[in-house]
């Protein structure tokens, strides 16, 4: 029988039962599997792909809405990726064009890397902002931020919760409420008995990711990502807004050295929602 032509593959939902072939396309592509990232995100979002009649996947993403279940206020795109033997091929654009026609009137916004900004920009995605993936092995030193910080308890849902939906323009519950299986570590900044922010740290391969990061100020986010630090054994990443100069200079003098810069993009909107001065770090880039 003749093989199909890409354009006539079938776009589907993807589901956990897709998580092995979710991290063979990663692999493929020279990225890590990420088996733990991939599970979160076709749990607490929708993945769509395309099968290779000759096994595994042709293409992938992940899609995160936020808001309302019915009417979601954001969604965030990631996990974008199209199997080596059929890149350059239009599969990528497909497989976009389909999610955004899905997604309809809903805001969309995502972090590109250099070689996928120009499909985005494409697709009708502006650049509004950048954030800085940095690396390495915190070492203490110099003078640490005076502020309190402990493990976060069931009875701090609540005030999390609310911190943010304020400083990410949307309602996450689904997402955060995921957070103590999917973390590590989940830490809370408190100052006369009210939180001030909150940090997780998450294992993906040999390095835990340090997100969400929120906190009410610089002082506030050193003390969190130094907590973090201090009670693992692992290289930490994380990736930062760029327009926390202060933050980024104090993480490299630290030892997190500068590894990839990405373009936040946004569809629909000229900018996120939310306040970004008490948002330093996401999740995950793939879920904004």
């Amino acid at each position: 029988m003749p093989t199909p032509s890409l354009a006539s593959l079938p776009i589907r939902r993807l589901t956990l039962r897709d998580l092995t072939a979710c991290a063979d396309l990663s692999e493929d592509r020279g990225w890590p599997r990420e088996e733990h990232k991939w599970g979160f995100l076709l749990t607490a979002g929708k993945g769509y792909g395309i099968d290779d009649p000759a096994g595994g996947l042709v293409s992938a993403c992940a899609v995160t809405e936020y808001g309302p279940h019915e009417r979601p206020s954001l969604a965030a795109l990631g996990m974008v990726l199209v199997a080596e033997r059929h890149a350059r091929q239009g599969v990528g654009r497909r497989l976009m064009r389909h999610v955004v026609a899905a997604l309809g009137t809903t805001p969309l916004t995502l972090h590109a890397t250099p070689y996928g900004r120009p499909l985005y920009e494409e697709l009708g995605f502006k650049a509004t902002g950048r954030a800085e993936m940095v690396r390495g092995r915190f070492t203490p030193g110099g003078s640490e931020p005076a502020v309190a910080t402990r493990a976060a308890t069931a009875e701090d849902l609540p005030a999390i919760l609310r911190i943010d939906e304020e400083v990410f323009g949307a309602d996450r519950t689904h997402i955060i409420t995921r957070l103590p299986a999917f973390a590590d570590q989940l830490r809370v900044a408190e100052e006369n008995g009210r939180v001030t922010g909150y940090a997780a740290a998450w294992p993906n391969m040999d390095t835990h990711v340090v997100g969400p990061l929120i906190a009410r100020d610089t002082e506030t986010a050193k003390a969190l990502l130094a907590s973090l630090a201090a009670r693992t054994d692992r290289p930490l990443r994380t990736d930062i807004d760029v327009r926390h100069e202060e933050l980024l200079g104090w993480a490299r003098e630290r030892g997190l050295a500068s590894v990839a810069f990405n373009s936040v993009m946004t569809y629909g909107i000229t900018e996120l929602p939310g306040d970004w001065t008490r948002r330093f770090a996401p999740l995950t880039v793939a879920a904004g």
